[in-house]
């Protein structure tokens, strides 16, 4: 086995709890992009390697992939919640930061279909549960007399994640706005929440 030296001939210095949050934040980062670009059947390695850490290191923090796509997952769902209860909160600014969503992360679409996550009965419980939570965040802001009941507004949402598909990010994203459009729903800003 050998040892990494630095530079100065000395190991680096071992970065403890602050390397520990570094490396899961940048594992979910990376498992959301190899998700969208490859699926979630994706090689775990490749979500190592984009995030710059060993494997060991994947498996320290996510035991197996139903591990790793629920934080993709819960971090997705958090961005909606949090925009949800932002004091500037509007149904459009919901659904803008929904569509990001969309666009960004194939896993995203996955836990809006969960009814379809396959035999992975482990990713599909985990699913309903967090489904449920962006569907009470939206229901929460639909203003009365808005053209979607709130029955409807769960179809409007897997009907558009259906849309979002294309190779390139600009062509996903499109296709949800067209989508939308579709729909007669208003969409704000297609962003993250920023806070």
């Amino acid at each position: 086995m050998t040892e990494h030296i630095e530079r100065e001939g000395r190991r680096p210095s071992n970065q403890g709890p602050r390397a520990a949050a570094r490396n899961r934040a940048a594992l979910v980062a990376a498992a959301r992009d190899i998700f969208a670009e490859h699926g979630l059947e994706a090689p775990l390695s490749a979500i190592a390697r984009r995030a710059g850490v060993g494997q060991g290191v994947l498996y320290r923090h996510f035991p197996d992939r139903a591990a790793l796509v629920a934080a993709v997952l819960e971090e997705n769902v958090r961005h909606v919640e949090q925009a949800a209860e932002a004091d500037d909160a509007t149904l459009p600014r919901l659904l803008g930061v929904l569509t990001w969503l969309l666009v960004e992360s194939a896993a995203f679409i996955g836990l809006l279909h969960s009814d379809r996550a396959g035999s992975r009965s482990d990713i599909r419980a985990r699913s309903s549960a967090l489904s449920d939570r962006v569907q009470y965040s939206l229901r929460t802001h639909l203003p009365p007399g808005h053209p979607l009941s709130a029955e409807d507004l769960e179809l409007a949402v897997a009907m558009v994640s259906a849309a979002v598909v294309g190779p390139t990010r600009q062509d996903r994203q499109r296709r949800a706005l067209a989508a939308w459009r579709l729909l007669g729903v208003e969409v704000g800003p297609v962003r993250p929440f920023d806070g």
